[in-house]
């Protein structure tokens, strides 16, 4: 029987997945959480093997990183992707994903697929994955980057990239929201991306080396 926890910041998604899982056999919801604390918490209690990750959660990119890096063993399922966020979802570190029109029947296989190491996806999706596995290897391969940010965009990027909002960098950074917004929408500028998610995976092998 897989163990799985379902997290999510909705209350009423939690008990219907809880109550529709339960029909299955071969799957027992072992617990739930609301938010990337609880849901840290609740994976080093309970010991799922899946994670079924709600990635309309507030921070859910991050949620995603912080478990897969200090519970290895444990498979994450995004639930509820756009097919512009797999890749970026991809490189937090998910094992799948359900995306927002998928079924219940597409939501078990995803389950029992992520025990057994196995991932589907659309034809569309299997070419972005290549294409983006093809360009992290160009940039490895490149003596640097062809941007450099500067120390208080490097500052956003940073807190971009462990999920926080406009309102939440603002605070930290003793700053105006409208300064941030400034500010992210010139590294998207930057980047050549529409999205935070897609930023913060393109930024982050940058951001975990020191600053020149």
């Amino acid at each position: 029987m897989t163990r799985v926890l379902i997290a999510a910041d909705i209350k009423l998604y939690r008990e219907g997945l809880t109550e529709i899982l339960g029909r299955f056999e071969e799957i027992a919801v072992v617990g739930n959480a609301s938010d990337r604390a609880e849901s840290l918490d609740r994976v080093r209690e309970l010991g799922p093997e899946v994670v079924l990750l709600d990635m309309g959660m507030p921070q859910s990119l991050a949620t995603v990183r912080s478990i897969v890096e200090s519970h290895s063993a444990v498979h994450v399922e995004a639930l509820g992707v756009p097919e512009r966020d797999v890749i970026a979802c991809a490189e937090a570190g998910i094992s799948g994903y359900v995306p927002r029109e998928g079924s219940v029947p597409d939501l078990v296989a995803a389950i029992m697929g992520a025990v057994r190491g196995e991932l589907s996806c659309s034809p569309r999706i299997a070419g972005g994955l290549f294409r983006r596995i093809s360009a992290l290897a160009a940039e490895r391969s490149s003596p640097g980057e062809p941007w450099r940010l500067t120390p208080r965009q490097r500052e956003v990027a940073q807190l971009v990239e462990r999920g926080l909002s406009n309102k939440e960098i603002a605070r930290t950074l003793c700053i105006e929201v409208s300064t941030v917004k400034n500010h992210v929408h010139s590294i998207l500028e930057m980047l050549h991306v529409h999205r935070r998610a897609e930023a913060a995976a393109l930024l982050r092998p940058a951001l975990d080396r020191p600053s020149s």
